[in-house]
């Protein structure tokens, strides 16, 4: 079985200190800013994934010249209208979601109708929510069913600014109406719940005309027409949601200490360190610096003997929302039970995440009580497996994935994980990685 791995033992006790790939977000986001910008624009360190891949092909489907080397990537960007729009275009988001709805704001102009694709599992995922506030610009969609892909995409040359309320938390959804008001004569308003700004904070940084008013449970966000994007220099820091799984396998391995450096430590991504130490977990962050609108950080984390339970507040969801998975598994080590509400959007990620969350803490023998939105996890200090676990059919959810692979090598038993390849879409180098705590 090529695509499977097999764990029997406990990872041993390790001390080290490690980088993770680039930031996904931000990858991604750079690609699409610099497409569109004047001039050459590079970047450091990107993150060599089948998403970013995936919006790499997007661009140049588009005219956009790309070179890549390593994981130094220059885009040769003709400003904002230099997309060339070509009949009967296909663009294959694969299974980025964050690719596949902001791509859309990029595209309310388009001359021609381009049809937007993805794999079985972003195919699986709602694009109404999309289309809904971005054909008020003007454009016009036509979804698979209404709501999923593949959908097509016809642009107007006569767009109309809007004014919307993003009441989801979704940063794609934002980002995506951001890139539309971009592309539109006259102010477009969005009253956004909190949720990441990281379009936001490059819209700044490149000085484009937003302005962002922090309200307490919403931002009021005003976009006006870009007429030019200068060249975007990125070094791109490492992902949070990728050190997560490290996080919290050095937080439940007995007497091991991790640095992961240089990471992105942005507020609105920052949820499940809050998380964790409100649980009790040994997490600080040194050597901490602003870059380019961003604040970036090494984090040290040491094991944790006795882990606390949590009510968690709801007001972190949106900055944990992809680290979840991982947060669970902690609650299942904590001396008592934690309550995780309203995350009914886990279930519109590339698998119905709360689902497999619930699944993999009842195959490794932890009580849980689940509704459509929330969870309350019966934590269990002494949790030792040893029996046969198999791992498959998550539809190839990357996090699904790394998070079986953090139990099995916490908490021990007999793991058989499968579609080892799902970790490609957005962190390559994951195993190799454990490989190198093991050493």
């Amino acid at each position: 079985m090529p695509d499977t791995i097999i764990i029997k033992k406990k990872i041993l006790n390790f001390n080290k200190s490690i980088k993770v790939s680039g930031d996904k977000s931000l990858s991604i986001r750079w690609v699409l800013f610099s497409s569109l910008a004047n001039g050459v624009s590079i970047a450091k360190n990107l993150l060599i994934s089948e998403d970013v891949f995936a919006a790499i092909n997007a661009v140049r489907k588009l005219g956009v010249k790309v070179s890549l080397k390593k994981n130094i990537c220059k885009i040769y960007g003709k400003g904002i209208d230099g997309f060339k729009y070509k009949k009967n275009l296909v663009i294959n988001a694969q299974n980025s979601g964050t690719l596949g709805r902001l791509l859309l704001g990029l595209l309310i102009n388009t001359k021609f109708p381009v049809k937007i694709i993805g794999d079985k599992s972003l195919s699986r995922r709602d694009f109404k929510r999309i289309s809904d506030p971005l054909s008020k610009f003007g454009a016009k969609f036509k979804l698979n069913k209404n709501k999923f892909l593949p959908l097509t995409i016809t642009g107007s040359a006569n767009l109309k600014p809007i004014n919307y309320f993003e009441n989801k938390g979704s940063a794609q959804c934002k980002s995506a109406v951001i890139f539309g008001g971009m592309r539109t004569k006259g102010q477009t308003i969005i009253k956004a719940k909190k949720s990441r700004n990281h379009t936001e904070l490059l819209c700044k940084y490149l000085k484009l005309p937003i302005k962002i008013q922090k309200k307490k449970n919403f931002d009021l966000i005003k976009i006006n027409q870009v007429k030019r994007i200068k060249k975007l220099l990125y070094n791109i820091p490492g992902d949070i949601s990728s050190s997560a799984f490290f996080i919290v396998l050095t937080i439940l391995n007995k007497d091991s200490s991790l640095i992961i450096k240089n990471i992105n430590i942005n507020s609105s991504r920052i949820g499940v360190i809050t998380i964790l130490k409100k649980m009790g977990a040994n997490i600080y962050l040194k050597n901490v610096k602003n870059y380019k609108g961003e604040k970036n950080a090494d984090i040290h984390v040491g094991y944790t003997n006795s882990l606390k339970p949590i009510n968690c507040p709801t007001k972190l969801n949106s900055s944990a929302i992809d680290e979840f998975l991982v947060i669970f598994l902690v609650a299942a080590k904590a001396n008592g039970v934690s309550h995780f509400k309203d995350l009914g959007e886990l279930n519109k990620k590339e698998s119905p995440r709360l689902i497999w969350g619930a699944k993999i803490l009842k195959k490794i023998g932890i009580k849980t009580i689940s509704t459509k939105n929330s969870i309350k996890i019966f934590g269990n200090p002494n949790l030792n497996i040893n029996k046969k676990i198999i791992i498959k059919n998550f539809l190839k959810d990357h996090r699904v994935f790394m998070t079986s692979v953090v139990a099995a090598l916490s908490f021990g038993g007999n793991w058989q994980i499968h579609d080892k390849r799902a970790i490609n879409t957005s962190f390559p180098d994951f195993l190799k990685i454990i490989n190198q705590l093991k050493k």
